[in-house]
């Protein structure tokens, strides 16, 4: 494939690229990604907190460790990276409570909340200052592979061994081979949006 070389930009907005096909490529412009007569808040400033607000998002816990080092966190970033081979993906804040844990154990388990499962994902997310085990209180508990803890009555429970990390600014993204899978069928599933829960039915 030819390297092609900016040569300029033009009056349209355009960047010419010269590689003997004469390609127009539009340059980017954050500015311009509104059709004409959208009515919407337009922001030069950054504000993805604020955009990613609309995105409605799955609740996971993904729990880490074993015995009175277990802790974790309610995620709403846990998703599959590769069918083949299995892998998960989840971004963990590199000032949580539960980053050094992953890193130690070298495995985590993504548990896919249930509608009715919020007082696990308050529990997760640290409200009432509830921290470490003491997050596993009221809710049964189990394993599969690795030793993550594995929630009972969950959508799902994808169990994982730490394949590959990506620290990048506050985040890390953990890359895990999934090793077990547990799912249930029937129940709506918990998701998150604009700084509150919802619930999305399971079709019948």
């Amino acid at each position: 494939m030819p390297a092609y070389a900016a040569s300029g930009t033009g009056s349209n907005g355009l960047v010419n690229k010269e590689d003997g096909m004469n390609l127009m490529v539009p340059k980017f412009d954050g500015r311009k990604l509104l059709p004409a007569g959208a009515a919407a808040d337009v922001r030069h400033e950054k504000g993805l907190k604020q955009a990613m607000r609309h995105l409605v998002g799955s609740v996971s816990v993904v729990t880490a460790g074993v015995g009175e080092s277990r802790t974790g966190a309610t995620v709403t970033t846990a998703h599959s990276l590769a069918v083949d081979p299995e892998t998960m993906v989840v971004s963990i804040n590199l000032s949580s409570s539960t980053w050094p844990i992953i890193r130690r154990f070298g495995h985590y388990c993504v548990n896919l909340l249930a509608a009715d499962q919020q007082a696990v994902a308050d529990l997760f997310a640290g409200r009432g200052g509830v921290k470490g085990a003491d997050r596993y209180l009221g809710a049964d508990w189990t394993t599969l592979e690795t030793g993550a803890g594995v929630l009972v009555g969950a959508l799902a429970s994808i169990d994982c061994e730490v394949e590959h990390i990506v620290e990048r600014h506050s985040h890390a993204l953990v890359f895990g081979a999934v090793k077990a899978v547990a799912t249930a069928e029937g129940m709506d599933a918990l998701v998150y949006s604009h700084g509150r829960y919802g619930r999305f039915a399971h079709p019948d």
